[in-house]
């Protein structure tokens, strides 16, 4: 469903109004009475997940390609000398 905003001309109060296209849109104010007018705004979407746009849609041999082989590659296994302190080697004296 979409979210729709109006301003109340009358106090400059700005709502959100989350309703179906069928619905009736808001005609007054809660706050003072004033009459609602439906605000234009741009759309946000975002996807989510695997493979959308950057292995459907996306030009090969570019970024594209290489996430797409980022995605494939199995994660490594963790080093065993990772868990070891690194040591520092000893300062001289001059």
């Amino acid at each position: 469903m979409p979210i729709y905003e109006f301003r109340c001309k009358k106090c400059h109060d700005q709502i959100e109004v989350f309703q179906k296209l069928s619905d009736k849109p808001p005609t007054r104010c809660k706050k003072c009475g004033g009459r609602l007018e439906k605000q234009f705004s741009r759309t946000s979407v975002q996807f989510k997940g695997e493979g959308w746009y950057v292995t459907d849609y996306a030009r090969k041999g570019g970024v594209a390609e290489q996430v797409e082989k980022d995605l494939a590659a199995p994660e490594p296994a963790p080093a065993a000398d990772k868990a070891k302190p690194k040591k520092t080697p000893k300062k001289s004296k001059s």
